[in-house]
């Protein structure tokens, strides 16, 4: 059975129709006794007759309301939450055995919650909230277990009450810590408008990128930084040709030479380069300050 199979659904039962008239006309349908539940499954099983299918689904329409209603902390439309749920419970006629002994609401009630489950993931953020089974068991269990403990639903939680649900959860203290920074702050709209008295701006017009600095802050930089060159070239004179190049090759090179290449080309010990390495950048700090000293005077 899929979503197209027909199956009376009139739309005064929709969802969206009003969830207070929706909760009064689904209360309308019997529940079925075990006899009668068994034989409409076996039919369905067997002859897969719509009928039957149709009397099992709405008998339980109720049973699928009261799941919803668990998830009505995530924001979304209880409709859209009821309606998901609906298709799981659909789901569950169509998969339902009658013969394993146990009533379609056990069964159902698995399917009904996955559905929902998989709707709350896909639609409260844009960014994927859990991808394995234990991030999505700490995604739809982390505000009941801080109820529990009496944490804060704002804000970061303490170094004690990470460790209690990373525990009763079974997932790493750093989950847990950045699933609830990331509930605390859901998405929210670039182009959402703000207050009145903002006029017509929206956030997006108002946020800064601190990835560039001002002006005055990148030309201090670059002077800094042209100053610290020229020193540098001024007391690399110091340096005999062998410092030079092995100080250059080790420090002054985005990918440094190794020990071993540098006692190959100088015929001289790993050791003997490490030693020279360190007297020539020794040299050099002394050679830079006092050029910066002198700098400084003049």
């Amino acid at each position: 059975m899929s979503t197209s199979v027909a199956i009376p659904n009139p739309s005064v039962l929709s969802p969206d129709g009003g969830l207070n008239r929706y909760l009064s006309e689904i209360r309308k349908f019997p529940m079925l006794a075990k006899d009668e539940e068994f034989m409409l499954a076996k039919s369905w099983q067997e002859h897969q007759d719509p009928k039957s299918a149709h009397k099992l689904v709405t008998s339980h329409l109720r049973l699928v309301a009261k799941i919803a209603m668990g998830y009505r902390g995530y924001g979304l439309p209880m409709g859209e939450v009821i309606s998901e749920g609906n298709v799981g419970l659909m789901q569950a006629v169509k998969k339902f055995d009658p013969d394993r002994g146990f009533r379609l609401a056990t069964y159902a009630m698995w399917w009904i919650k996955a559905s929902i489950q998989e709707y709350v993931l896909r639609s409260w953020s844009l960014v994927k909230m859990g991808t394995t089974a234990a991030q999505k068991k700490l995604f739809f269990n982390l505000r009941k277990v801080k109820s529990e403990i009496s944490a804060l639903e704002d804000g970061d939680l303490k170094f004690d009450q990470v460790e209690q649900i990373a525990t009763k959860l079974g997932v790493s203290n750093e989950d847990v810590i950045s699933m609830n920074r990331r509930m605390s702050s859901p998405d929210s709209s670039l182009n959402a408008p703000l207050r009145a008295a903002e006029g017509d701006s929206e956030w997006q017009d108002w946020l800064v990128d601190d990835k560039v600095e001002n002006q005055e802050t990148v030309l201090a930089e670059s002077e800094e930084h042209s100053l610290r060159m020229g020193l540098l070239e001024e007391a690399m004179v110091e340096l005999n040709d062998r410092e030079r190049e092995i100080l250059t090759a080790r420090r002054l090179k985005d990918q440094p030479v190794t020990l071993e290449e540098l006692a190959e080309r100088f015929g001289v010990s790993r050791e003997r380069v490490r030693q020279i390495e360190v007297r020539a950048f020794e040299k050099l700090q002394k050679a830079m300050m006092e050029a910066a000293r002198s700098q400084q005077l003049a």
